[in-house]
């Protein structure tokens, strides 16, 4: 899958991170829901690979009050963020600059879907000491079908990313050498008070990269109307919806 340049996600989050955590409700959903599947772990030193602005972090120190964290992320913008005392690092998901064996635990949520999820799997193994776990969030090919659906008959561009269903994850996790592999399949819904709310959200957490395909110039007003009126025929009780197809995978080394 085609995957927008490590240039333009780190420019995206580097311009989300003042407002990242006032519109990442959802997303510290995810988070919470992903240590809560955590099993017993012996961990010494962990990893949050995509660390954002370390909302995980304090959460996995609590959990694991022995262990040396370290935050990696692409934006450093969003590194300085951190409150929590750990080690940080810039740096790549698909070339980690770490050792091998260095972690008992390779932590991530909502990050390798801007990446080449294979080479990210196989540098979590190589990063992963012996009967190390990973534990990991992304998101499925339902991810945002409600946008697709509203600009299906607007326009040609792509507005949402590709993402791997949990039967590819699943297969790229073995393939990275993982002994023990658990894919789990949940949805989360947001919902918002309109079209503009909704948009600007994704914006606001840095989703609006998409790669190849995708709009370069503004979208006229007429576009936005449009698209609007067809989000609107998907409203809800709640508001309109903004659907996450999150996939959970737990492996160990």
């Amino acid at each position: 899958m085609t995957r927008p340049s490590k240039a333009r996600v780190r420019q995206s989050f580097e311009r989300a991170a003042p407002t990242y955590d006032s519109a990442a409700q959802i997303q510290r959903r995810i988070c919470d829901r992903l240590l809560d599947m955590l099993p017993p772990l012996a961990v010494d030193r962990l990893l949050d690979a995509g660390c954002g602005t370390g909302y995980a972090l304090p959460l996995l120190c609590r959990h694991f009050p022995q262990a040396l964290a370290i935050g990696l992320d692409l934006s450093p913008a969003m590194l300085r963020r951190i409150a929590t005392p750990c080690s940080r690092i810039s740096g790549d998901l698909e070339h980690l600059p770490l050792a091998a064996g260095c972690v008992d635990l390779y932590w991530s949520s909502l990050a390798v879907q801007w990446c080449e999820l294979p080479l990210v799997l196989r540098e979590a193994h190589r990063l992963l000491r012996p009967e190390g776990a990973l534990a990991l969030a992304s998101l499925g090919p339902e991810t945002f079908h409600e946008l697709r659906t509203a600009f299906a008959g607007v326009d040609e561009y792509r507005h949402t990313l590709a993402f791997h269903s949990a039967d590819e994850v699943r297969y790229m996790a073995c393939t990275a050498g993982f002994a023990t592999v658990d894919v789990q399949h949940q949805t989360e819904i947001a919902h918002y008070p309109d079209f503009k709310s909704l948009l600007r959200s994704v914006k606001a957490v840095g989703a609006n990269q998409i790669g190849v395909g995708r709009r370069t110039s503004l979208m006229s007003r007429n576009t936005f109307l449009r698209a609007e009126a067809a989000y609107e025929a998907q409203r809800t009780s709640h508001g309109l919806p903004l659907t996450y197809d999150v996939i959970s995978l737990h492996a160990r080394t």
